[in-house]
């Protein structure tokens, strides 16, 4: 047809446009152009057809999804909570000169928002450097704070791995100035006690120490200059053969032979206090003040966490190394171990699930006179836990409440509408989690069906006899056992009742 040759042509156009890097307005103006015409050639009424689907790297969650969310949401808050940490929320966007230069080879990830009101804005990436933006804007040179909240990374999605551009973190952080170690020994504890409460299976924490590495590229002849570049490279450890590694640091960033060697030597050392013991004694390491003081503090964290008795899934690990640019002193990351469970898949094995360290830098970044504000935090990387738990209620075939509600308000008998209302309406005051069908005369076996289909518990069923002899009959819908209650005592019932469940 030529009216669909025509919108072929129109496209083209915009894409030339777009690839020359016109001016614009221009672009827009042929955009909007090439949007009429595609709604001309929707049908008659002039209706554009849309192409339903999420935008890439993000989803949707249906009530299944979140119930599974807000049970994991549950767990983390209620661990910050028990640390003492108070809550803060911040915008979703900064002003993009907030977030540049703060994440090192990863800004280029940063989604950039066009020009609105003469500001250039970029949405968040992380929750960190909002945190250390609101310290300095507010002068607070003392908080425990969490922060769960949604961040944005222009990233290539691996949504089955729980990888995606729109997501949620939970982030606890202390910031002040402490005795050394302590505040970072209670984060490790914290990201020990949320993976141990999840039952996510088995995990280990790896931790090392900027200043470690700092130490290690310079006896190994790192130039100053390469530093962060090459702690890129050791960062994707993890994920690649230490060969490529060698390869990337040797190829693409110009590093020495000998100082990729005396580098591999080191990185794929990993232990606990007798490796730090041994390090200490290194004829090289040791001579290095930056090395030295980090594996002084780390001998002192390990000694914290032998009294919080989580060493068994701590390893100092020389690999890693955390790519942002801010971290300063210890950093970590929690990995899980490959599934043994039956009913995971090895898929559901998705690696990093927690990160964190220190950084006492990044707050005098922002402050005018530039005072610092040290601080030291944790990640917990929630989607890719969603992930793991989501597969496992699909292996398992458990079934998932998508509500609340302790109990349905019934009836036996027609034309009892209004009683029901009274009672739902009692029992909502009351502060009771209840429902009712929406139909006038529904029939008890379709009311008592809706229970079993969304596990609701327990049923209150209102009958002529019951309000004679003012009474309500309680079904316990597990078991089918019924019991008459006084309509005055059926608040108490209810909740004796649902305690137990």
């Amino acid at each position: 047809m030529a009216e669909e040759a025509a919108v072929r042509a129109q496209a083209e156009t915009v894409r030339k446009l777009k690839q020359d890097k016109a001016d614009p307005d221009e672009i827009a103006k042929e955009v909007t152009k090439l949007l009429e015409m595609k709604a001309q050639l929707g049908g008659d009424e002039g209706k554009q057809k849309f192409v339903l689907k999420t935008p890439k790297g993000t989803r949707d969650f249906g009530p299944k999804e979140m119930a599974i969310r807000e049970r994991a949401f549950k767990a983390i808050i209620s661990c910050f909570k028990r640390h003492g940490a108070e809550v803060i929320d911040t915008p979703v966007f900064e002003l993009k000169e907030t977030l540049m230069g703060k994440y090192g080879e990863d800004s280029k990830l940063i989604y950039d928002l066009k020009d609105q009101g003469g500001e250039l804005l970029s949405l968040r990436y992380d929750l960190t450097v909002p945190f250390a933006r609101y310290l300095a804007m507010n002068k607070i040179t003392n908080i425990k704070r969490y922060h769960i909240a949604k961040v944005y990374r222009r990233d290539n999605p691996a949504m089955t791995r729980g990888r995606y551009r729109e997501f949620y973190q939970c982030d606890f952080d202390i910031a002040g100035q402490f005795d050394p170690m302590i505040p970072d020994a209670e984060c490790l504890k914290i990201v020990h006690e949320i993976l141990s409460d999840l039952q996510l299976g088995d995990f280990v924490i790896k931790v090392n120490d900027r200043r470690i590495l700092d130490g290690m590229f310079a006896v190994c002849g790192v130039p100053d200059s390469k530093f962060r570049t090459i702690c890129s490279s050791v960062d994707k450890l993890d994920k690649m053969p230490w060969e490529e590694v060698r390869s990337e640091m040797v190829g693409e960033k110009g590093l020495s032979p000998e100082a990729a060697d005396r580098i591999g030597e080191y990185v794929q050392l990993h232990g606990g206090l007798d490796l730090i013991e041994r390090l200490l004694q290194d004829p090289k390491l040791s001579q290095n003040k930056l090395a030295k003081e980090g594996l002084g503090d780390m001998k002192l964290l390990f000694e914290y966490l032998t009294l919080f008795g989580i060493t068994e899934k701590i390893s100092f690990d020389l690999s890693l190394a955390r790519g942002l640019d801010y971290y300063t002193g210890v950093i970590f990351e929690a990995v899980l171990l490959q599934q043994d469970n039956e009913h995971v898949e090895e898929s559901v094995s998705v690696g990093s699930v927690a990160g964190g360290g220190r950084y006492d830098g990044l707050v005098g970044m922002f402050d005018p006179k530039g005072r610092k504000v040290p601080c030291v935090g944790v990640s917990i990387g929630i989607e890719r836990i969603f992930s793991i738990l989501e597969q496992r209620l699909e292996a398992s075939e458990e079934k998932v409440r998508t509500t609340e509600t302790q109990v349905l308000v019934a009836s036996a008998q027609k034309k009892l509408l209004e009683e029901r209302l009274k009672l739902i309406s009692e029992l909502w005051d009351a502060g009771i989690k209840a429902e009712m069908l929406y139909k006038k005369n529904p029939k008890l076996l379709n009311q008592l069906q809706y229970c079993e289909d969304t596990g609701i518990p327990l049923v209150a069923i209102v009958g002529e006899q019951e309000l004679k002899d003012g009474v309500v009959k309680l079904r316990i819908v597990a078991t089918r056992e019924e019991v008459n209650v006084r309509r005055e005592s059926l608040v108490e019932e209810i909740r004796i009742r649902t305690s137990q469940c």
